[in-house]
């Protein structure tokens, strides 16, 4: 379990500030959307695992500052780093209930 100091935002605190996120072709946020692979915070940085929809998504850099953007706020002292992976590949079967529900798609 992460320990945290006075001032240190929990991992419920940073995906809640990801569904700020929206990505723009979808018009959802990217933790529903399931890009959010992992959400790490220590003392020194708080690093973000994402992927794309596509390697060839041109809005990689968009939503990499969107992300920084969105955890500047409490990041305090910390380093914002956005780290994206394509391993494994994102499919339609990441995305979460609340995103399926958001694109029409709840039985």
């Amino acid at each position: 379990m992460l320990e945290t100091t006075p001032g240190t935002p929990t991992t419920d605190e940073l995906h809640a500030r990801l569904r700020c996120v929206i990505d723009p072709e979808i018009g959802i946020n990217i933790v529903d959307l399931g890009l959010v692979y992992d959400v790490r915070v220590d003392d020194a940085a708080i690093t973000v695992t994402l992927t794309m929809t596509t390697p060839a998504c041109p809005l990689g850099p968009y939503l990499e500052e969107a992300v920084e953007s969105a955890l500047g706020e409490v990041a305090g002292a910390r380093f914002v780093a956005v780290r994206v992976t394509f391993e494994p590949p994102w499919s339609s079967e990441a995305i979460t209930p609340e995103g399926r529900e958001l694109l029409g798609w709840a039985l």
